[in-house]
């Protein structure tokens, strides 16, 4: 069942950088005392000009219920604002990558990256407390190559949540569809979705074709070089709470929702 409202412990976290700067301490020594220098899990996470959201995002992790270890990476992939300082300020990993383009980040961060697990995330993305062990313990099963999730979306325009439900329910089915009738690779996004770091290196990482996309395409190749299947984590435990700025980029809510049900029913 998909929220109406924000839960509180999104909430919380979504708040103004300038209230989130306050709290920096008590998230830098909740995020020291999950980090091991040989950790199971890295969270890696994309970053160019995000110094209105990271503490939102690093917050939300530092919340985790996770007794994993875990590393979080903030890839600076050449920011202008004060993206850096903040990730620096909240505890966590910041690596510098020049090349610029969110392939380029996710590669960066991978190959610095030391955990037996990478989570994909994004530094405009809220995440659940139990997020981090509802994505990695499908891989335990070693026939699954890699884990995707749900998404929700948090207003940004002035657009009232309940408006959102409306595509994030075509978002559903459309995932469906694709599951059962497509290519299921592409319901997989890089903010939410999980492998393992020794299997990505071994498929070149998130190189991939022009035209396609980093996240799916990796899935792709995890899939069909290891001969292994996808797995979708449904749960609202697992559910991330992102932007609506790809709907904004889309054309709006209106636009971005008859675009994804022509899509699907073949409509130019």
């Amino acid at each position: 069942m998909r929220h109406i409202g924000l839960p509180a412990y999104i909430t919380k976290h979504n708040q103004p950088k300038e209230v989130l700067r306050g709290r920096a301490e008590t998230v830098r020594k909740q995020i020291q005392n999950l980090y091991s220098p040989t950790p199971d899990i890295s969270i890696v996470i994309p970053a160019y000009n995000e110094a209105e959201n990271i503490l939102k995002t690093l917050s939300s992790l530092a919340d985790t219920t996770t007794t994993k270890k875990i590393e979080i990476i903030v890839v600076n992939n050449n920011s202008k604002d004060e993206t850096e300082e903040l990730v620096r300020l909240a505890g966590a990993t910041c690596i510098l990558e020049t090349k610029q383009g969110i392939t380029h980040a996710r590669n960066a961060g991978l190959s610095q990256a030391k955990g037996e697990y990478i989570l994909n995330a994004d530094a405009d993305t809220i995440y659940p407390p139990e997020w981090i062990d509802q994505m990695v313990s499908p891989l335990y099963k070693q026939d699954v190559a890699m884990v995707y999730g749900n998404f929700a979306f948090i207003p940004t325009e002035g657009t009232p949540r309940p408006v959102f439900l409306v595509y994030e329910y075509a978002s559903d089915v459309s995932k469906w569809i694709n599951k059962k009738f497509r290519e299921e690779a592409v319901n997989i996004y890089g903010f939410n979705s999980a492998f393992r770091r020794a299997e990505g290196l071994q498929v070149d990482s998130f190189n991939h074709p022009v035209g396609s996309n980093e996240d799916g395409w990796l899935g792709l190749k995890l899939r069909n070089t290891f001969n292994k299947k996808f797995h979708y984590v449904g749960s609202s435990k697992a559910t991330v709470w992102t932007t609506d700025r790809r709907i904004q980029i889309d054309g709006g809510l209106v636009k971005g929702t008859i675009m994804r049900l022509k899509r699907h029913l073949h409509l130019k």
